[in-house]
């Protein structure tokens, strides 16, 4: 009985991936308005049924496609009690947001949430609470333990996630949003990076 639940358990949890595959590549390609369930269960090659047995509607299935496309750079999911080196691990987070921020998908859904802002409001509403207000939570709480730690002086967490995502951004995601004839190089971007970061601790060093 036991082994017969795990693998119901199992079943379910392919079903919901491919689900929330099929979403994301559907959102990011044909934009939110042109996806539909019958989309959407088309490509994950289940039954619409099954779609909103998983999703009661679009909404909540584009807000667990972006939620789950976040989660999957880990952005502070490195060890938050090992700070014996502060540097490396605000490096470490810089990376990852940068990597993130200019992925393909998330570049798709940024242009598709200002293109369909007018018609449909509450996608643009939906991403940010899903993606970069989720994030924003995530960055305070490691500011916090920061502070907690007594690491860097950190008064206002929330305040220093904000200043930090904005530094991370900086000149290179201009460029991959807008598509420059010139980008960056990957020394050019390590050495921001790690330039950002030391700006950054310098600003809240005890």
């Amino acid at each position: 009985m036991k082994n017969m639940k795990i693998k119901t358990r199992s079943k379910s949890e392919i079903k919901r991936k491919k689900i929330l595959e099929a979403a994301t590549h559907l959102f990011t390609n044909n934009s939110y308005a042109a996806t539909s369930m019958d989309l959407i269960a088309q490509r994950a090659e289940v039954s619409k049924q099954t779609v909103y047995s998983h999703f009661g509607s679009k909404d909540e299935l584009f807000t667990a496609a972006i939620e789950k496309r976040c989660d999957s750079y880990r952005m502070v999911d490195f060890m938050l009690d090992d700070l014996v080196d502060p540097k490396t691990a605000l490096y470490t987070l810089a990376q990852r947001f940068l990597t993130m921020l200019t992925s393909k998908e998330a570049l798709a859904v940024h242009r598709i949430c200002a293109y369909e802002s007018k018609s449909y409001p509450k996608l643009s509403e939906l991403f940010f609470q899903a993606g970069p207000e989720r994030i924003t939570n995530r960055i305070t709480e490691f500011m916090e333990l920061l502070n907690k730690r007594k690491i860097l002086k950190i008064e206002n967490p929330r305040f220093a996630a904000l200043q930090f995502l904005s530094l991370i951004k900086g000149e290179i995601w201009i460029r991959v949003e807008f598509n420059t004839k010139h980008q960056l190089s990957q020394n050019d971007i390590d050495a921001y990076l790690l330039s950002s970061v030391e700006l950054f601790m310098l600003g809240y060093r005890c």
